[in-house]
Protein backbone atom coordinates (compact mmCIF):
# COMPACT_ATOMS: atom_id res chain seq x y z
CA UNK A 1 0.00 0.00 0.00
CA UNK A 2 2.62 2.14 1.14
CA UNK A 3 4.63 1.63 -2.70
CA UNK A 4 1.60 2.15 -4.37
CA UNK A 5 1.38 5.60 -2.35
CA UNK A 6 4.96 6.59 -3.24
CA UNK A 7 4.21 5.53 -7.16
CA UNK A 8 1.37 7.55 -6.82
CA UNK A 9 3.16 11.04 -5.61
CA UNK A 10 6.05 10.25 -7.61
CA UNK A 11 3.75 10.84 -10.62
CA UNK A 12 1.60 13.76 -9.72
CA UNK A 13 5.14 15.79 -8.74
CA UNK A 14 6.43 14.16 -12.68
CA UNK A 15 2.90 15.31 -13.76
CA UNK A 16 3.38 19.03 -12.10
CA UNK A 17 7.25 19.22 -13.21
CA UNK A 18 5.84 18.30 -16.68
CA UNK A 19 3.01 20.75 -16.87
CA UNK A 20 4.87 23.39 -15.03
CA UNK A 21 8.07 22.81 -17.89
CA UNK A 22 4.90 23.21 -20.81
CA UNK A 23 3.66 26.32 -19.30
CA UNK A 24 7.14 28.11 -19.46
CA UNK A 25 7.87 26.47 -23.43
CA UNK A 26 8.27 29.36 -25.84
CA UNK A 27 9.69 32.42 -23.78
CA UNK A 28 12.29 33.95 -25.89
CA UNK A 29 15.28 35.26 -23.67
CA UNK A 30 17.57 36.84 -25.89
CA UNK A 31 17.76 37.89 -29.69
CA UNK A 32 19.19 34.99 -32.64
CA UNK A 33 21.82 37.57 -32.60
CA UNK A 34 22.84 37.44 -29.34
CA UNK A 35 21.73 40.79 -27.55
CA UNK A 36 19.58 41.16 -24.55
CA UNK A 37 16.04 42.65 -25.45
CA UNK A 38 16.24 44.46 -22.17
CA UNK A 39 19.20 46.42 -23.21
CA UNK A 40 18.27 46.93 -26.62
CA UNK A 41 15.12 48.26 -25.54
CA UNK A 42 16.96 51.02 -23.93
CA UNK A 43 16.97 54.60 -25.51
CA UNK A 44 20.02 55.59 -27.00
CA UNK A 45 22.83 57.75 -25.39
CA UNK A 46 22.50 60.68 -27.82
CA UNK A 47 18.74 60.73 -28.29
CA UNK A 48 18.07 63.22 -25.33
CA UNK A 49 20.84 65.68 -26.94
CA UNK A 50 19.76 65.44 -30.74
CA UNK A 51 20.07 68.58 -32.29
CA UNK A 52 19.81 71.55 -29.76
CA UNK A 53 21.82 69.40 -27.56
CA UNK A 54 20.25 70.53 -24.69
CA UNK A 55 19.59 67.45 -22.29
CA UNK A 56 15.97 66.91 -23.85
CA UNK A 57 13.76 66.48 -26.93
CA UNK A 58 11.45 69.34 -27.87
CA UNK A 59 9.20 68.93 -30.40
CA UNK A 60 6.78 71.56 -31.85
CA UNK A 61 2.87 70.81 -33.07
CA UNK A 62 1.30 73.47 -35.06
CA UNK A 63 -1.93 73.53 -36.66
CA UNK A 64 -4.59 75.62 -38.89
CA UNK A 65 -7.46 76.36 -36.89
CA UNK A 66 -6.77 76.04 -32.97
CA UNK A 67 -10.24 77.90 -32.25
CA UNK A 68 -12.50 75.57 -32.80
CA UNK A 69 -11.79 72.44 -30.21
CA UNK A 70 -11.33 69.71 -32.88
CA UNK A 71 -7.36 69.70 -32.37
CA UNK A 72 -8.02 69.97 -28.27
CA UNK A 73 -7.38 65.82 -28.88
CA UNK A 74 -4.77 65.74 -30.71
CA UNK A 75 -3.18 68.42 -28.80
CA UNK A 76 -3.63 66.18 -25.91
CA UNK A 77 -2.56 62.73 -27.52
CA UNK A 78 0.55 64.96 -28.87
CA UNK A 79 0.86 65.71 -24.51
CA UNK A 80 0.83 61.78 -24.06
CA UNK A 81 3.44 60.61 -25.93
CA UNK A 82 5.43 63.21 -25.14
CA UNK A 83 4.72 62.56 -21.25
CA UNK A 84 5.67 58.74 -22.56
CA UNK A 85 8.74 59.63 -23.92
CA UNK A 86 10.16 62.30 -21.91
CA UNK A 87 10.04 64.60 -24.48
CA UNK A 88 8.68 68.38 -24.79
CA UNK A 89 5.81 69.08 -26.76
CA UNK A 90 5.03 73.15 -27.85
CA UNK A 91 1.18 73.48 -28.57
CA UNK A 92 0.90 75.98 -31.28
CA UNK A 93 -1.85 76.69 -33.66
CA UNK A 94 -4.13 79.38 -35.30
CA UNK A 95 -6.02 81.37 -32.76
CA UNK A 96 -8.89 80.77 -35.72
CA UNK A 97 -12.48 78.87 -35.51
CA UNK A 98 -12.02 78.31 -39.25
CA UNK A 99 -9.05 76.77 -41.25
CA UNK A 100 -6.26 79.44 -41.40
CA UNK A 101 -3.42 78.28 -43.34
CA UNK A 102 -1.56 81.69 -43.76
CA UNK A 103 -1.20 82.28 -39.99
CA UNK A 104 -0.22 78.69 -39.54
CA UNK A 105 2.60 79.28 -42.29
CA UNK A 106 3.25 82.57 -40.30
CA UNK A 107 4.12 80.88 -36.71
CA UNK A 108 5.90 77.58 -38.90
CA UNK A 109 8.40 80.15 -40.11
CA UNK A 110 9.01 81.47 -36.48
CA UNK A 111 9.32 78.03 -34.55
CA UNK A 112 11.62 76.73 -37.58
CA UNK A 113 13.99 79.55 -36.43
CA UNK A 114 13.93 78.08 -32.76
CA UNK A 115 17.26 76.68 -31.90
CA UNK A 116 15.79 74.24 -28.84
CA UNK A 117 13.50 72.72 -31.17
CA UNK A 118 14.34 69.24 -32.44
CA UNK A 119 11.15 67.70 -34.67
CA UNK A 120 7.84 69.32 -36.05
CA UNK A 121 4.58 68.48 -36.57
CA UNK A 122 2.17 70.60 -38.76
CA UNK A 123 -0.37 70.17 -40.48
CA UNK A 124 -0.85 70.91 -44.47
CA UNK A 125 -4.05 71.44 -45.61
CA UNK A 126 -2.46 74.36 -48.17
CA UNK A 127 -1.31 72.44 -51.28
CA UNK A 128 1.72 73.77 -51.98
CA UNK A 129 2.26 76.12 -49.38
CA UNK A 130 5.04 74.35 -47.05
CA UNK A 131 7.99 73.77 -49.45
CA UNK A 132 9.83 76.54 -48.01
CA UNK A 133 9.23 75.26 -43.95
CA UNK A 134 10.64 71.71 -45.42
CA UNK A 135 13.32 73.22 -46.96
CA UNK A 136 14.32 75.28 -43.89
CA UNK A 137 13.86 72.68 -41.32
CA UNK A 138 15.71 69.68 -43.48
CA UNK A 139 18.48 72.46 -43.66
CA UNK A 140 19.15 72.63 -39.74
CA UNK A 141 18.36 68.79 -39.34
CA UNK A 142 14.95 68.88 -37.84
CA UNK A 143 12.84 65.85 -39.00
CA UNK A 144 9.26 67.01 -40.04
CA UNK A 145 6.29 64.63 -39.69
CA UNK A 146 2.33 65.92 -40.98
CA UNK A 147 -1.33 65.12 -39.75
CA UNK A 148 -4.64 65.61 -39.62
CA UNK A 149 -4.47 67.02 -43.66
CA UNK A 150 -2.60 65.73 -46.30
CA UNK A 151 -0.49 67.37 -48.90
CA UNK A 152 0.80 64.90 -51.56
CA UNK A 153 2.83 67.44 -53.44
CA UNK A 154 5.19 68.61 -50.13
CA UNK A 155 8.69 68.50 -50.66
CA UNK A 156 10.32 65.21 -50.07
CA UNK A 157 6.68 63.71 -49.15
CA UNK A 158 8.35 59.85 -49.60
CA UNK A 159 10.17 60.72 -46.11
CA UNK A 160 7.68 62.89 -44.79
CA UNK A 161 5.60 60.83 -42.43
CA UNK A 162 1.39 61.52 -42.20
CA UNK A 163 -0.84 60.55 -39.64
CA UNK A 164 -4.58 61.71 -40.71
CA UNK A 165 -7.76 60.45 -41.99
CA UNK A 166 -8.24 59.53 -45.80
CA UNK A 167 -10.58 61.87 -47.69
CA UNK A 168 -12.08 58.20 -49.10
CA UNK A 169 -13.16 57.67 -45.56
CA UNK A 170 -16.02 60.20 -46.22
CA UNK A 171 -17.57 57.39 -48.26
CA UNK A 172 -18.79 55.94 -44.97
CA UNK A 173 -21.42 59.01 -44.56
CA UNK A 174 -22.49 58.89 -47.98
CA UNK A 175 -23.14 55.14 -47.62
CA UNK A 176 -25.44 56.11 -44.40
CA UNK A 177 -26.83 58.82 -46.06
CA UNK A 178 -28.57 56.40 -48.34
CA UNK A 179 -29.39 53.78 -45.92
CA UNK A 180 -30.98 56.69 -43.81
CA UNK A 181 -33.12 57.43 -46.90
CA UNK A 182 -34.65 54.26 -47.04
CA UNK A 183 -35.09 53.77 -43.38
CA UNK A 184 -36.99 57.06 -43.66
CA UNK A 185 -39.09 55.68 -46.92
CA UNK A 186 -38.33 58.74 -48.41
CA UNK A 187 -38.19 58.03 -52.21
CA UNK A 188 -37.47 61.48 -54.22
CA UNK A 189 -35.79 64.91 -53.33
CA UNK A 190 -32.82 66.58 -53.43
CA UNK A 191 -29.66 66.04 -52.17
CA UNK A 192 -27.41 68.83 -51.05
CA UNK A 193 -23.18 69.17 -50.26
CA UNK A 194 -22.44 72.46 -49.27
CA UNK A 195 -18.71 73.73 -48.92
CA UNK A 196 -16.23 76.25 -50.22
CA UNK A 197 -12.88 75.68 -52.26
CA UNK A 198 -12.18 79.08 -51.36
CA UNK A 199 -10.63 77.68 -47.81
CA UNK A 200 -8.19 76.45 -50.16
CA UNK A 201 -8.53 72.82 -47.94
CA UNK A 202 -8.01 70.29 -50.89
CA UNK A 203 -8.45 67.28 -48.40
CA UNK A 204 -11.88 68.58 -47.60
CA UNK A 205 -12.85 69.08 -51.23
CA UNK A 206 -11.53 65.54 -51.32
CA UNK A 207 -13.99 64.45 -48.96
CA UNK A 208 -17.02 65.88 -50.54
CA UNK A 209 -16.13 63.82 -53.57
CA UNK A 210 -15.98 60.94 -51.81
CA UNK A 211 -19.50 61.48 -49.96
CA UNK A 212 -20.82 62.58 -53.55
CA UNK A 213 -19.69 59.31 -55.35
CA UNK A 214 -20.87 57.40 -52.71
CA UNK A 215 -24.14 58.70 -52.37
CA UNK A 216 -24.79 58.24 -55.91
CA UNK A 217 -23.18 54.63 -56.00
CA UNK A 218 -25.73 53.68 -53.46
CA UNK A 219 -28.57 55.47 -54.98
CA UNK A 220 -28.06 53.46 -58.33
CA UNK A 221 -27.21 50.51 -56.57
CA UNK A 222 -30.91 50.56 -55.11
CA UNK A 223 -32.50 51.43 -58.61
CA UNK A 224 -32.87 55.11 -57.52
CA UNK A 225 -30.55 57.52 -58.48
CA UNK A 226 -33.23 59.00 -61.53
CA UNK A 227 -35.69 59.76 -58.67
CA UNK A 228 -33.16 62.27 -56.17
CA UNK A 229 -30.80 64.91 -57.52
CA UNK A 230 -28.05 65.20 -55.95
CA UNK A 231 -25.66 68.20 -56.01
CA UNK A 232 -22.22 68.65 -55.48
CA UNK A 233 -21.08 71.87 -57.69
CA UNK A 234 -20.21 71.69 -60.96
CA UNK A 235 -17.20 69.84 -59.59
CA UNK A 236 -18.35 67.99 -56.78
CA UNK A 237 -16.35 69.42 -54.46
CA UNK A 238 -19.44 70.98 -52.84
CA UNK A 239 -21.95 73.85 -53.90
CA UNK A 240 -20.42 76.87 -53.47
CA UNK A 241 -21.31 78.60 -49.67
CA UNK A 242 -20.02 81.37 -48.00
CA UNK A 243 -17.96 80.37 -45.58
CA UNK A 244 -17.96 83.22 -43.65
CA UNK A 245 -22.12 83.14 -42.93
CA UNK A 246 -23.03 79.45 -43.86
CA UNK A 247 -25.91 79.07 -41.92
CA UNK A 248 -27.91 81.05 -43.88
CA UNK A 249 -25.99 80.00 -47.12
CA UNK A 250 -27.32 76.63 -46.19
CA UNK A 251 -30.64 78.01 -45.20
CA UNK A 252 -31.07 80.02 -48.74
CA UNK A 253 -30.06 76.08 -50.10
CA UNK A 254 -32.78 74.37 -48.97
CA UNK A 255 -35.03 77.30 -49.87
CA UNK A 256 -34.13 77.44 -53.09
CA UNK A 257 -34.49 73.56 -53.59
CA UNK A 258 -37.52 73.52 -51.94
CA UNK A 259 -37.10 69.42 -51.53
CA UNK A 260 -33.93 68.81 -49.35
CA UNK A 261 -33.93 65.23 -48.11
CA UNK A 262 -30.54 65.02 -47.13
CA UNK A 263 -27.22 66.79 -46.86
CA UNK A 264 -23.65 66.60 -46.17
CA UNK A 265 -20.96 69.14 -45.12
CA UNK A 266 -17.28 68.04 -45.24
CA UNK A 267 -15.57 70.04 -42.15
CA UNK A 268 -16.00 72.22 -38.65
CA UNK A 269 -16.79 75.00 -40.19
CA UNK A 270 -20.01 73.56 -42.58
CA UNK A 271 -21.03 70.57 -40.23
CA UNK A 272 -22.37 72.64 -37.24
CA UNK A 273 -23.78 75.25 -39.72
CA UNK A 274 -25.67 72.34 -41.62
CA UNK A 275 -27.37 71.47 -38.31
CA UNK A 276 -28.34 75.17 -37.20
CA UNK A 277 -30.21 75.41 -40.77
CA UNK A 278 -31.49 71.86 -40.37
CA UNK A 279 -33.35 73.17 -37.48
CA UNK A 280 -34.23 77.05 -38.67
CA UNK A 281 -35.80 75.06 -41.86
CA UNK A 282 -37.83 73.38 -39.81
CA UNK A 283 -36.53 70.03 -40.59
CA UNK A 284 -35.13 68.32 -37.81
CA UNK A 285 -35.82 64.55 -38.04
CA UNK A 286 -37.30 64.90 -41.02
CA UNK A 287 -34.28 65.09 -43.48
CA UNK A 288 -30.87 62.27 -43.22
CA UNK A 289 -28.06 65.30 -42.36
CA UNK A 290 -24.95 64.08 -41.76
CA UNK A 291 -21.14 65.74 -41.64
CA UNK A 292 -17.60 65.85 -40.39
CA UNK A 293 -15.45 66.10 -37.21
CA UNK A 294 -17.21 65.49 -33.20
CA UNK A 295 -16.85 68.71 -31.35
CA UNK A 296 -18.74 70.26 -28.95
CA UNK A 297 -21.66 71.12 -31.48
CA UNK A 298 -21.64 68.37 -33.74
CA UNK A 299 -22.29 66.48 -30.61
CA UNK A 300 -25.11 68.42 -29.14
CA UNK A 301 -26.59 68.90 -32.80
CA UNK A 302 -26.53 64.98 -33.01
CA UNK A 303 -28.33 64.54 -29.70
CA UNK A 304 -31.29 67.09 -30.53
CA UNK A 305 -31.50 65.76 -33.75
CA UNK A 306 -30.77 68.25 -36.10
CA UNK A 307 -27.52 66.42 -37.22
CA UNK A 308 -28.20 62.34 -38.00
CA UNK A 309 -24.59 61.79 -38.13
CA UNK A 310 -20.93 62.45 -38.00
CA UNK A 311 -17.64 61.47 -38.78
CA UNK A 312 -14.48 61.43 -36.22
CA UNK A 313 -11.24 61.27 -37.34
CA UNK A 314 -10.13 59.51 -34.03
CA UNK A 315 -7.97 63.17 -33.82
CA UNK A 316 -6.07 61.31 -30.38
CA UNK A 317 -4.06 59.71 -32.84
CA UNK A 318 -3.34 62.29 -34.45
CA UNK A 319 -1.25 63.86 -32.22
CA UNK A 320 0.21 60.74 -30.85
CA UNK A 321 1.12 59.04 -33.32
CA UNK A 322 3.93 61.74 -35.21
CA UNK A 323 5.41 62.64 -31.47
CA UNK A 324 6.07 58.88 -31.61
CA UNK A 325 7.21 58.75 -35.36
CA UNK A 326 9.72 61.58 -35.06
CA UNK A 327 11.11 59.68 -31.30
CA UNK A 328 11.64 56.64 -33.36
CA UNK A 329 12.93 57.93 -36.30
CA UNK A 330 15.48 59.93 -34.06
CA UNK A 331 16.18 57.16 -31.70
CA UNK A 332 16.03 54.15 -33.80
CA UNK A 333 16.45 55.48 -37.48
CA UNK A 334 12.74 54.15 -38.41
CA UNK A 335 11.94 55.90 -41.92
CA UNK A 336 8.70 57.80 -41.95
CA UNK A 337 6.10 55.69 -41.72
CA UNK A 338 1.90 56.38 -42.09
CA UNK A 339 -1.03 56.08 -39.86
CA UNK A 340 -4.67 55.60 -41.39
CA UNK A 341 -6.89 57.21 -38.50
CA UNK A 342 -10.18 56.06 -40.35
CA UNK A 343 -13.65 56.81 -39.18
CA UNK A 344 -15.71 56.60 -36.64
CA UNK A 345 -19.49 57.08 -37.67
CA UNK A 346 -21.40 58.49 -34.79
CA UNK A 347 -25.22 58.89 -34.82
CA UNK A 348 -27.80 60.01 -31.74
CA UNK A 349 -27.91 56.71 -30.20
CA UNK A 350 -23.77 56.61 -29.85
CA UNK A 351 -23.30 59.85 -29.21
CA UNK A 352 -22.81 59.39 -25.71
CA UNK A 353 -20.17 57.46 -25.82
CA UNK A 354 -18.10 60.28 -27.32
CA UNK A 355 -15.80 62.79 -25.12
CA UNK A 356 -14.73 59.92 -22.68
CA UNK A 357 -11.08 60.97 -21.58
CA UNK A 358 -10.91 64.67 -23.94
CA UNK A 359 -11.15 63.26 -26.68
CA UNK A 360 -13.82 64.15 -29.83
Amino acid sequence: MRRIFLLAACTAAFSLGVSHAFAQSGSVEKAVGGYNFDEAAKEAAGTKDFHSADGHLTFALVTHTAGNGFFDPVYVGATVAGNLIGAKILLLGSESPTDDPAREIEILNQIVQDPTIDGLIMTTPQAGAYNDIVKAAEAKGIPIATTNSFDGTILNRSAISHTGQDASAAAIAGEALVKCLADKGIEKGSIVLPSSTAMGNIEVNNRVTSAFNAIVKGLKDAGKLDNFKVDAGPENTGIDTNPNDPVNGIVTLFESRGDVVGAFAGNNVFTPALAKAVAQAGKTGEICAYGFDLGPAQQAAMKSGDLTGALGQQPFLQGFWPVMQLYLQIDRGIAAANLDTRAQLVTQETVGNVGKRFEN
